[in-house]
């Protein structure tokens, strides 16, 4: 899409925002990395903006600049939440500020993935790819996710949640529900984060208390789930009110589970796609992961997670993910690849979705109307 502009078509400005104060900092340098790729040259025109680890926001000077450098070098600006300013606005007042007409963001977890970054850019009145607030937040969330799905009838695996507060004022008396609760092996993972980060499968008590202990250096509150021996399934999601899922993918870690390592730092992990599933199979995680995303609130995009039982068949719906990523091993896009629509497509559908939703809100009234005479006796 081009916007008008004194009788000709101008590119769309897509701010690519990544980064962040997150533990999948150096992931969201990679997925923007290939977002920016792969914008279409003749549509939009990339405006980079990075997040440093401390928070510092910066701005590239074109998509030809490495995503590193930006973070190093780039020009400091500050995000306004005032929807009648220019978005990003330097911190030394030495330019004038950048307009944006779309931001595409690809911060993976903490301020990025959790509502918080989505609020922002509500105030801005800027129109963003993905999940609103109340679906990112929902969607970060794996205890507050798992129990809405299960009130949409979709099965998940057993959990319990920790507080981390309770975890280190009574470290027994949690250990004593777990185990009553579960026999081992489990994991444990904070729970609004992603990624595999600060995750452990958990094999006997005396790996338990460590395993608490680093999740709860990422999060305050911590999953708790029963290990299942099962194949790990994922689907995409695309669409705002009609959205439609791709066919299934495998993932084949060569490590014990698919870890942070077994995702990004070595080779070996299979990704199978179509993967070999009975039609029955493929048409109940495809219906499942479109359940999900309606109960979950969300639009945009979203990668759906499955375990399938290797005994029995049993299905589980495993977690959402909001901001999928979409590095060159990345299954988000090889899905929806396999389904028809190449990378450059699907990031231009993703961003016509955006400013889809955007204007569907836009018809929403935020301010009533008085009659004549009343704003005096309401301001008495």
């Amino acid at each position: 899409m081009q916007v008008p502009l004194n009788g000709h078509s101008r590119k769309l400005r897509v701010g690519v925002l990544f980064g962040g104060r997150s533990g999948e900092h150096e992931v969201s340098l990679a997925s923007a990395a290939s977002i920016i790729r792969g914008l279409d040259p003749q549509k939009y025109e990339a405006v980079p903006i990075g997040i440093t680890k401390e928070g510092h926001w910066l701005i590239g000077e074109g998509a030809q600049k490495m995503l590193p450098e930006v973070l190093r070098t780039g020009q400091r600006v500050v995000m306004s939440a005032d929807p009648t300013e220019s978005a990003l606005m330097p911190i030394d007042g030495s330019a004038r500020g950048q307009k944006l007409d779309v931001i595409f963001p690809v911060i993976h977890g903490t301020f990025g993935e959790d509502g918080t970054m989505q609020g922002l850019l509500e105030l801005a009145g800027l129109p963003f790819v993905g999940a609103g607030v109340l679906g990112s937040a929902i969607g970060m969330d794996k205890d507050i996710a798992k129990k809405l799905m299960q009130v949409a009838g979709i099965p998940v695996v057993p959990w319990i949640a920790v507080q981390r507060a309770d975890w280190e004022r009574q470290p027994k008396e949690i250990r004593r529900a777990i185990e009553k609760k579960f026999k081992y092996p489990v994991f444990v993972k904070p729970a609004t984060l992603g990624s595999s980060v600060g995750m452990t499968k958990v094999h006997s008590r005396a790996e338990l208390g460590p395993a608490l202990d680093l999740a709860a250096e990422f999060a305050m509150k911590i999953m708790v789930e029963r290990a299942v021996s099962a194949r790990e399934i994922e689907v995409s999601v695309l669409g705002n009110h009609d959205p439609r899922a791709s066919i299934p993918g495998e993932i084949v870690p060569h490590r014990e589970f698919y870890d942070y390592a077994a995702k990004y730092l070595e080779e070996g992990t299979q990704l199978l796609i179509p993967a070999k599933l009975k039609k029955p199979e493929i048409k109940k995680v495809q219906s499942m992961a479109i359940t999900s995303f309606r109960a979950l609130e969300l639009s945009g995009m979203a990668r759906v997670d499955f375990f399938i039982e290797k005994r029995g068949g049993k299905i589980f719906l495993n977690e959402v993910n909001t901001i999928p990523g979409f590095t060159s091993i990345s299954m988000y896009p090889k899905l929806w690849e396999a389904n028809g629509i190449p990378f450059r497509e699907l990031i231009s559908q993703l961003i016509d979705l955006a400013l889809e939703q955007h204007r569907e809100k836009a018809r929403t009234k935020y301010q009533i109307e008085l009659p004549e005479g009343a704003s005096g006796a309401l301001s008495g």
